[in-house]
């Protein structure tokens, strides 16, 4: 692993109404590739979307995003660049967060964060939570394929619960 390149995730998907911040750690080796949040066919983010908010994953993706943006959800990683080899977030490593200082000035109606899945929490203690420490956070499930160890309708249940 010692000679993996660095990997840079996306700007955030996010609207002037913002006020639900989700966010990863960095997006997978499918969605870097797509250029898409989520896009692993066996992530449960899209289908979890689609059940709350009607953001089907059968939708073309510029569809989705203006879903989530229009129920004043924001979608982002706590990672700007790190190196791993695959897309395992155990693989992380020399990680550089983003500039959440800048994000919350841009959206300041930001009131919940979930963190999808442990390492978007661990990274969000060290490196955001100190900034805003006043913003409410909660962990929920990951939705990736990795974290197989509970049903997708428990998934969606907490999920749900965290989105109201």
């Amino acid at each position: 692993m010692g000679n993996t390149r660095y990997i840079q995730s996306f700007q955030p998907l996010a609207g002037p109404g913002a006020k639900i911040l989700i966010l990863g750690s960095m997006p997978g080796i499918a969605s870097l590739e797509a250029g898409q949040y989520y896009a692993h066919s066996r992530n449960a983010f899209w289908p979890i979307m689609g059940d709350v908010f009607g953001a089907q994953p059968s939708l073309p993706y510029e569809a989705r995003r203006s879903i989530l943006i229009n129920h004043g959800v924001a979608v982002w990683d706590v990672l700007k660049l790190c190196r791993r080899e695959g897309s395992l977030d155990s693989n992380i490593r020399d990680e550089v967060p983003n500039d959440f200082a800048k994000f919350f000035e841009m959206f300041p109606r930001i009131s919940r964060v979930l963190l999808n899945g442990g390492t978007a929490a661990r990274s969000y203690g060290k490196y955001v939570q100190p900034l805003v420490p006043e913003l409410r956070a909660l962990a929920v499930p990951s939705t990736s394929p990795a974290y197989a160890a509970m049903r997708y309708g428990e998934k969606l249940d907490r999920w749900r619960c965290a989105l109201d």
